[in-house]
């Protein structure tokens, strides 16, 4: 009885400092890692939702780019932070959902290190072809394809990136065979298509749409399974290729181990910066469209995608090292 009584009490005092210690967040700046370079939608996005944040919040939000290892060194830097809530991560699909497939070692635990927050983002990922290429339509285009074999190649952002996961399945799926030319970064993949070094990209739309407004590139389709609201004329590869998907989404994480108070409050706060009018005309502008969740959604979804993509990574033999 005694003891119980005890255990009630120290409960409570925890939960006393923990309000406590939120009902003062953020006492500091609070740094939101990119593990990519500065420029890309991912970027644009963390930098437009730390402007929101230091507004609502009182602390500013530092935007600090780390890139490299297919953006494993940025992740890693935050699974290895402090869970307290001043170091948190603008991770993805590919970082957390595909790269523990893709990479033999990984420098963390893929989810098992981290701490959903929230599911800011879906980016339209875009399939496009040089204005050289002799299709109006994607049904053309696998016909033009399977006509002229070997006379096409795929740009990408290098191996095991977004771009060459959804042109390996795109292959697979319609069964052909485009060259695959690796980039070092997604716009001079871009730029090789433009340029017709390449002739087919699939890319986000935050980089191919405004060349396609500029004519410089042929639009084909979207690879989400349903269309866009941004693009309602566009259709989907799976309209022609049933099954086929490639859906590139953007989320907040933490370290492992933050409290539980602390996750719903930021998760509060991001939300509330996405559903302002201004973020979504600017994301909708750039391909980028936001999304409200709760933590349990963002980490139904990650468990998800892990299983899907990891199992096409391992159908389709692709490994970084």
């Amino acid at each position: 009885m005694f003891n119980n009584f005890r255990r009630a009490l120290l409960g409570l005092a925890l939960a006393f400092v923990a309000h406590a210690a939120l009902a003062a967040y953020p006492e500091r700046p609070i740094t939101l890692i990119v593990p990519w370079a500065p420029g890309g939608s991912t970027d644009i996005l963390a930098r437009a939702i730390g402007e929101q944040l230091t507004k609502s919040m009182g602390q500013p939000v530092v935007v600090d780019n780390r890139a490299g290892a297919s953006g494993n060194i940025g992740s890693a830097a935050v699974a290895k932070a402090k869970p307290d809530g001043y170091t948190l991560l603008i991770g993805s699909m590919s970082t957390h959902a595909m790269n523990p497939a893709l990479m033999a070692s990984m420098p963390f635990r893929g989810s098992d290190d981290f701490t959903p927050i929230a599911l800011v983002a879906n980016v339209i990922n875009t399939m496009v072809v040089n204005p050289s290429v002799p299709a109006k339509n994607l049904r053309e285009f696998i016909a033009y394809a399977k006509a002229n074999p070997g006379k096409l190649a795929y740009a990408s952002a290098g191996a095991g990136s977004t771009n060459h996961l959804s042109a390996e399945m795109f292959n697979k799926a319609a069964g052909i065979q485009m060259l695959h030319v690796p980039y070092k970064g997604g716009s001079p993949a871009v730029l090789a298509t433009v340029a017709n070094e390449t002739q087919v990209l699939f890319s986000a739309g935050t980089q191919t749409l405004p060349h396609v407004k500029a004519g410089k590139l042929k639009l084909l389709a979207v690879t989400e399974p349903k269309r866009s609201k941004l693009l309602p004329d566009t259709p989907t590869v799976a309209e022609v290729l049933p099954g086929y998907e490639m859906s590139v989404w953007y989320a907040v994480f933490g370290p492992v181990g933050m409290p539980r108070e602390l996750v719903q409050h930021l998760n509060a706060e991001i939300n509330k910066a996405l559903a302002l009018p201004e973020m979504r005309a600017r994301m909708d502008a750039i391909g980028v469209d936001l999304v409200i969740s709760t933590p349990e959604q963002l980490a139904a979804q990650l468990k998800s995608d892990t299983e899907r993509y990891g199992k096409v990574i391992r159908d389709l033999a692709i490994k970084l090292d």
